[in-house]
C-alpha cells in the first residue's frame, strides 16, 4: 500500500512515530486465544482514532465508514476493517493506557526538539459533557426516581415470582454486592447522583466542624480568634452560654460552702438567670439564632431548586462559560509551553480554577523534568536552563495561596489584563488594597513594563491550543461519560493536538524519525 499515498505523508509519518512507542499498555487488554476470528490490531486502532480525531471526526460509526472509502484510513488499516462496535469498545476501555501515550507523545516532540519551557502558560477550558442539561434532577426529584425504581422492580420481582415462583436465581442483587457500575442503567445512574450529593455533604459538614473546632482551639489558647465561623456561630455561642451558666453555678455553689462554713454574707449576690455574663451570653445566643434565620433565608431565596445532578453522566456539572449561561460538561486544566505543546493536563469537576494551580504546577515540573532527560544535547551555554522558567495564569487562579506555594516564579493576574495595564499607565492611581501581600506585591509588579510585557504573552501560548483543540479539531463535546473515561479522552485529544504541533511546526519527518532510528 506504500503507493497508495506519496512518501513523507503525514499517514505514513504518524504510523511510523507510533512505532516508536511503547504502546504496550494497549496490549495488555487484548483477548487473545479461544475460539472466533483474530483480534484486530491496537496499534492500527490507535492510528484510526489519531487520524479520525485529527480530523474531526468523533463518531466511531462515521470511522467505519471512512476505514471503508477513505485512502489513508484504508492505509492504516491495511484491509482489515474494524466496524465501529470494535472502534467503540476500543475507546471506551483505554482509560488507563491514554496517560502512558500522553507521556510518550511528549517524549516524541522532546526528542525532536520541542517543548520550549522559558514560559509556560495553565489555562482552564470548559468542555461539553456526553449529557444534555435537560437531564439535571434536584435531590427531591432524584430520591422520587429512585424510589419510583425500587417500586417498580419490586412489583416485577412480586409477579414473576407469582408466575415462576420465588428463588429463581434473575432477583435484582442487593445493595452493595460489589458488582460494577453500568452507565447503561439508569437506576444506577441515579443512585450514584445520589449518592455524589450525599458525600459532598458529609464533605461540606466536615469541613465547617473542623473550621469550628479550629475556633474553639484557639478560644481556648487564648490567642486572638476574631469572628466565629457563619456555619458554626449558633452551635459556638450556646456552647459559651452553657459554660457561662456552668461556671456562674460554680460560683454560686462555692459561696454557699463558705457560707455553711460560717463566713457572713455580704449582701444578695445575683443568680444564675441574673447574672451579667449570663446575660449577655443569652442575648449573643438569640442574635446568632436571627442572623442564622436570615442566612438561610437569603440562601434559600437564592439558591433555587439546591443542587441538582445529571441523569445521564452524574460525574459532569454546570459549568458557567463566557457570555452568560451554563453548559453540562468539565473544567480542563491545561498547562502549555511556549511552542504550543500541552505538557500538562487534567480534566475536573470544579466550577472554578483557583484550586487547580500548584496540582497543575507539579505535574508541569515533572513534565519539564521529562522533556529535559530526552532533549537532544544541546551546546553548553545555549538553549535554556532546564525546568520551567515562569508561570503566566489568569485572575481565576490569584490567591494568596497560589502566590505563596513553592514553585517556580509566576505571573497571575490580580484582575483583567486591561484593568492591570491602565492602572500602569495611571501612575497616580491608588492601590485598591484589598488582599494580602503576596496579591499587592504581584499588582504592583504587574504594573511595570516587564511585568506588562511578560503577562501579554499569557493569552497566545495558553489560549491558543484551546482554540485550535475546540475550533480546527471540531472538538467541543465528550464522547464518553463517568470522569474517569471522559478524562481519557480529553487527555488523548491533547496528545493528538501535540503529534500535529509535531507535523505542522516540520519537527515530524522522514529525516527526523530516521535520526531518531539510528
Amino acid at each position: 500500500m506504500r503507493e497508495w499515498l506519496p512518501a513523507g505523508h503525514p499517514v505514513w509519518l504518524v504510523i511510523d512515530a507510533l512505532g516508536r512507542m511503547d504502546t504496550s499498555a494497549f496490549h495488555a487488554g487484548r483477548r487473545t486465544g479461544g475460539a472466533g476470528a483474530a483480534g484486530y490490531d491496537p496499534d492500527m486502532l490507535l492510528a484510526v482514532l489519531v487520524r479520525a480525531y485529527a480530523h474531526r471526526e468523533s463518531s466511531s460509526r462515521r470511522m467505519e465508514e471512512l476505514c471503508r472509502t477513505d485512502v489513508a484510513f484504508r492505509v492504516i488499516c491495511g484491509g482489515n476493517l474494524p466496524d465501529h462496535s470494535t472502534i467503540a469498545r476500543f475507546r471506551k476501555d483505554f482509560g488507563e493506557a491514554v496517560a502512558g501515550f500522553f507521556t510518550e507523545v511528549l517524549v516524541l516532540c522532546a526528542r525532536l526538539g520541542m517543548g520550549r519551557l522559558g514560559v509556560v502558560a495553565l489555562d482552564g477550558t470548559k468542555i461539553a459533557a456526553d449529557a444534555p442539561k435537560a437531564a439535571d434532577r434536584t435531590e427531591k426529584r432524584l430520591r422520587e426516581l429512585a424510589a419510583e425504581a425500587v417500586a417498580a422492580h419490586a412489583a416485577a420481582d412480586a409477579a414473576e415470582d407469582e408466575l415462576f415462583g420465588a428463588g429463581r436465581g434473575d432477583e435484582l442483587p442487593p445493595d452493595g454486592d460489589g458488582k460494577a457500575w453500568s452507565p447503561r442503567r439508569r437506576g444506577e445512574r441515579v443512585a450514584a447522583a445520589l449518592a455524589q450529593m450525599e458525600a459532598e455533604r458529609a464533605a461540606e459538614q466536615a469541613e465547617r466542624d473542623a473550621q469550628a473546632e479550629q475556633f474553639r482551639a484557639r478560644q481556648q489558647a487564648g490567642q486572638r480568634t476574631g469572628c466565629s465561623p457563619a456555619h458554626a456561630a449558633v452551635a459556638l455561642a450556646e456552647e459559651n452560654l452553657a459554660r457561662v451558666i456552668a461556671e456562674r453555678q460554680a460560683q454560686l455553689a462555692a459561696l454557699e460552702e463558705q457560707y455553711a462554713a460560717g463566713q457572713p454574707r455580704r449582701g444578695r449576690g445575683a443568680g444564675v438567670e441574673d447574672y451579667c455574663r449570663v446575660r449577655r451570653a443569652r442575648d449573643k445566643v438569640g442574635k446568632a439564632r436571627g442572623r442564622a434565620a436570615a442566612a438561610e433565608a437569603r440562601a434559600a431565596a437564592k439558591a433555587g431548586p439546591g443542587p441538582v445532578r445529571n441523569v445521564t453522566d452524574p460525574d459532569s456539572r454546570l459549568m458557567p462559560v463566557r457570555g452568560g449561561g451554563f453548559i453540562q460538561g468539565y473544567n480542563a486544566q491545561n498547562v502549555v509551553s511556549e511552542d504550543g505543546l500541552v505538557i500538562a493536563t487534567e480534566l475536573t469537576d470544579d466550577t472554578t480554577d483557583m484550586a487547580w494551580y500548584e496540582p497543575m504546577v507539579r505535574q508541569a515540573e515533572q513534565a519539564a523534568a521529562l522533556i529535559e532527560a530526552h532533549r537532544p544535547a544541546r551546546p553548553e551555554g545555549t538553549g535554556e536552563p532546564g525546568g520551567t522558567g515562569q508561570v503566566l495564569a489568569d485572575a481565576g487562579y490569584c490567591s494568596q495561596a497560589n502566590l505563596d506555594c513553592p514553585g517556580p516564579d509566576r505571573l497571575i493576574a490580580a484582575g483583567k489584563r486591561r484593568d492591570l495595564e491602565k492602572a500602569a499607565r495611571d501612575s497616580g492611581a491608588a492601590d485598591p488594597g484589598w488582599g494580602g501581600p503576596a496579591i499587592r506585591d504581584m499588582r504592583a509588579r504587574l504594573k511595570t513594563p516587564d511585568g506588562i510585557a511578560a503577562y501579554r504573552q499569557r493569552g497566545h501560548i495558553a489560549e491558543t491550543p484551546h482554540g485550535h483543540i475546540k475550533h480546527n479539531l471540531g472538538f467541543r463535546q465528550l464522547s464518553l461519560r463517568g470522569k474517569d473515561k471522559a478524562a481519557a479522552e480529553w487527555r488523548f485529544t491533547c496528545a493528538v493536538h501535540n503529534l500535529l504541533k509535531a507535523l505542522a511546526g516540520g519537527h515530524l519527518t522522514p529525516q527526523a524519525l530516521a535520526a531518531l532510528a539510528g
